[in-house]
């Protein structure tokens, strides 16, 4: 860092991390970076990808205190170190920085505690919809029609509705980040490191790898997913006010662009038209919260 650099331009993930090329994760990392201002931050990574970015010791790409914990204890580990910050009147924010198999699998379990509890964290998922660090297997958040190292011609089963499950806690805040949207990102994240209790930020972070796509489609893909409604960008305060921040056009031409760009979707028997009907029924209870929930 540059003597003349204020401490929110360090770089929270330095070059020389383990990443892959085009790592969501890593996009959503810096942009967090950029919000982070003269806030003093601890992170809380469990078992994925993110963990390993930090390369072996007695080396760490990490710029923050960071405490690696176990897939399924981020949150409850989380909450110890909001505690004692707490107690000893230190002005920390402590962030878990999970990936989508220690937020709606594994750490499921802990993260509704901590949610239930109000703890005072932030806990940000960034979604690559796979198990990316073990080898790309499926996860609850793998979408309908998506292939996986353990699955053949795409998953079956919808994707797990997170933000459903996060809202019906009641948390003061809960929002969906778009890496295409970097001006609203920025707010949200700047938002969730000011509030006080539990709060969840999901982000869309593709993974070249396993979702078979090239490197430098990875914001695209963001921005497809957001324009033909499949991603949804929204926030919910204090789970009853549903807000929604970007509205798609509902274009079948990025719904198909956003398929061909990915190679996991190949084997796959769904159909542009299938997924069609799957995002006209998700906007249409969208819109129902956002009018009629206050």
């Amino acid at each position: 860092m540059k003597g003349s650099e204020s401490p929110h331009y360090r770089r929270l993930l330095r070059p020389g991390n383990t990443n892959c090329g085009g790592c969501g994760m890593s996009v959503a990392f810096q942009m967090f970076r950029r919000s982070i201002g003269e806030t003093n931050i601890q992170l809380v990574i469990p078992a994925c990808c993110a963990a390993v970015a930090a390369g072996g010791f007695p080396y760490n790409a990490y710029e923050a205190p960071v405490l690696l914990s176990t897939f399924a204890s981020a949150a409850s580990t989380a909450s110890g170190m909001a505690q004692v910050a707490r107690l000893n009147g230190e002005n920390t924010r402590v962030v878990c920085w999970a990936g989508d198999g220690g937020t709606y699998d594994i750490g499921l379990a802990s993260l509704s505690g901590a949610a239930e509890r109000n703890e005072d964290i932030l806990f940000v998922c960034y979604d690559n919809e796979i198990y990316g660090n073990t080898g790309g297997q499926r996860s609850s958040a793998t979408p309908v029609g998506a292939g996986a190292s353990n699955i053949i011609k795409g998953k079956l089963e919808p994707k797990k509705d997170i933000m459903g499950i996060m809202a019906a806690h009641g948390i003061p805040y809960a929002a969906t980040i778009s890496l295409a949207n970097p001006d609203d990102s920025k707010r949200k994240f700047e938002r969730a490191l000011r509030e006080k209790g539990f709060r969840f930020l999901l982000i869309l972070a593709p993974c070249p790898t396993g979702w078979k796509s090239d490197p430098s489609k990875t914001v695209e893909l963001v921005r497809l997913a957001v324009r033909s409604g499949l991603y949804p960008v929204i926030e919910i305060e204090n789970g009853r006010r549903w807000i929604i921040n970007i509205e798609p056009d509902f274009s079948r031409a990025d719904l198909e662009r956003y398929l061909s760009l990915q190679r996991r979707f190949k084997k796959s028997e769904i159909r542009p038209d299938d997924m069609r009907r799957a995002i006209d029924l998700l906007w249409e209870k969208l819109r129902a919260l956002a009018g009629c929930i206050t």
